[in-house]
């Protein structure tokens, strides 16, 4: 059985470590965190290891030589602080036991055809042994305890058995190999099985798969973490423990375990509400221009927040007579920017994975989030293969469904064209739900149309079958006198369900568009309206609840589009 992260002594200190070297975690040393905290980019140089042991419970304070950060006297100060309490702590002798990251459980999925690296937290200079049958593999815990392992690569199969040697042993059993996905975004990444339509019939079928799942919880840090939280662990997707799981992650993974014949697994990291700004590191929204607005933002939100602040303290101390206090501040952790990268997805980049699910963008529709979109999910793509080093990563997501928006000002179309531009990225894959959405409901319960559509996107991306994926995503298009025509990519067997629809519309000049009649002719769309007769424009499906009506001979629906 796994012994949990965080029941050896030095299991707290490390357990939420920042990547690449330890939190100073004692509560006596709060001034020497609070500096820690405050850092968002460290050149340092490890000068000094103070260890002090209490009770089975390790805290770590790293003397910190940080030239670029901390002036001269603050180092002095903060390195005085350290001394003097390592110098008043207590130090029974105890030897920290071997310790694998929260991700690793029995049940779990390791992915097949990959390197299996194996990591975790041991007594530096503990001399680690790593097993998985016949493959073994060895490393010696560094100064700081950190050890890493790879196995060589295996073909898909299981159950087996991992086990981890140093001063103890760690076994993990009913283990499979075979394909993994992370799967996240917002709340209908999030949204459960208990909740899907026909739950009941779906929940039933889950004892003909052997679908793995692991939900790594909310979490969020100001500095990437190199581990998930505590009580994180692998299990056998069943009635009971898929209730609260990722509808659309679950769904998908069936689809790929019947046309793949392997076992699958699923690692939910997904976050009802929240921006993609959360789900990108702090290092990328700062290195480009174009991202600038996206922190702009944020600054405005926190400037509301000041505000609020005020407005509940100033109640809390003078309460008027017969008035309301004023409601407290809202908690904006889950929205700022990097914090969610930084506890739900860094600490998952050194787990080989077979690809990534991606179902966000309703957080990013208001007026004043929305114009950068486009940048900020194609910056989030590069970053998130970055940290996985895994080279073009598949990565497939959903475009937003229809609803009817709360507000005029919010930009559902505009998102999904920033959604759709991103498909120039090479193994991306996108999955048009504009026609199977719920106009009253942000959340549609209909979820296997989606797993399905989503499905078919990574059995051609990531599996390299020949088969056809997507709906008709506008390429290009040309003006001849009254009409417009307009080409598509995977457009064989285009097709109209109600040629007479409005949600077809043309513009001339003047930029106000009005509705098109449309036809098909030799595989292309063509678009012509008596009011314009010098039509510059045209676009389709462009609102926020549209009715969906082109689509090609595999019955997939046209992601919606503009002319430019």
């Amino acid at each position: 059985m796994r012994r949990p992260f965080g029941t050896g002594n030095m299991a707290s200190a490390r357990r939420n470590n920042i990547r690449g070297f330890p939190r100073v975690l004692s509560r006596s040393s709060c001034i020497c965190e609070n500096y820690v905290l405050q850092v968002i980019r460290l050149d340092m140089v490890l000068v000094n290891r103070l260890i002090c042991r209490r009770s089975r419970k390790e805290m770590t304070l790293m003397r910190l030589t940080t030239h670029s950060y901390f002036p001269s006297a603050e180092r002095k100060t903060l390195f005085a602080g350290m001394a003097l309490l390592a110098a008043c702590t207590v130090v029974p002798q105890c030897l920290a036991e071997v310790e694998l990251a929260h991700i690793f459980s029995d049940h779990m999925v390791l992915q097949r055809d990959l390197p299996i690296h194996l990591w975790g937290m041991a007594e530096p200079g503990e001399q680690i042994h790593a097993q998985l049958q016949d493959a073994s593999a060895e490393a010696v815990a560094d100064d700081l305890g950190r050890w890493s392992v790879y196995l060589p690569s295996r073909k898909a199969g299981g159950p087996f058995e991992v086990v981890v040697r140093g001063r103890n042993e760690v076994r993990l059993q009913d283990v499979m190999i075979g394909d993994v996905w992370v799967a996240s975004g917002q709340s209908n990444m999030e949204f459960g099985m208990k909740t899907v339509a026909n739950s009941e019939v779906e929940l039933r079928k889950a004892s003909q798969y052997d679908i793995r799942i692991v939900n790594v919880g909310h979490a969020y840090s100001e500095f990437p973490l190199s581990n998930l939280k505590e009580g994180v662990s692998w299990a056998k997707a069943d009635e009971n423990n898929l209730l609260n799981f990722s509808a659309v992650a679950y769904l998908f993974a069936r689809k790929i375990e019947d046309s793949q014949h392997v076992p699958v697994g699923i690692i939910e990291s997904s976050w009802g509400g929240t921006p993609a700004e959360a789900w990108t590191s702090l290092r990328t929204l700062t290195a480009s221009p174009e991202l600038t607005p996206a922190l702009a933002a944020w600054a405005k939100i926190l400037e509301g927040r000041t505000e609020e602040e005020l407005r509940f303290t100033q109640t809390q101390k003078n309460p008027a007579a017969g008035q309301k206090p004023a409601p407290a501040p809202r908690d904006l952790n889950a929205w700022h920017p990097a914090y969610l990268f930084n506890a739900m997805i860094a600490p998952l980049t050194p787990f080989p994975i077979k690809g990534a699910l991606w179902y966000q963008g309703e957080a990013n529709t208001s007026e004043w989030n929305y114009a950068y979109y486009a940048p900020l999910f194609r910056a989030m793509i590069e970053d998130w293969r970055a940290q996985w080093k895994l080279g073009d990563l598949p990565f497939l997501f959903v475009q937003i469904a229809n609803v009817k928006a709360s507000s005029p000002a919010n930009k559902w179309a505009e998102i999904r064209e920033a959604q759709m531009q991103t498909l120039t990225f090479k193994n991306t894959g996108m999955a048009v739900t504009a026609d199977i959405g719920e106009a009253a409901n942000v959340h549609p319960r209909n979820k296997q149309d989606v797993a399905d559509r989503l499905s078919r996107v990574a059995r051609k991306v990531a599996y390299g079958e020949d088969i056809e994926f997507s709906g008709p995503i506008y390429r290009s298009s040309i003006v001849t006198g009254d009409q417009v025509r307009i080409w598509f990519e995977h457009g064989e067997g285009l097709m109209l369900k109600d040629a007479n629809a409005s949600f077809f519309e043309v513009a001339g000049a003047d930029k106000v568009f009005h509705p098109a009649k449309a036809s098909i002719e030799n595989g292309t769309l063509i678009l012509r309206s008596p009011d314009v007769p010098h039509p510059l424009q045209a676009r389709y499906a462009w609102l926020d609840n549209p009715t969906c009506t082109l689509y090609n001979a595999a019955g997939l629906p046209a992601s919606p589009f503009r002319t430019r």
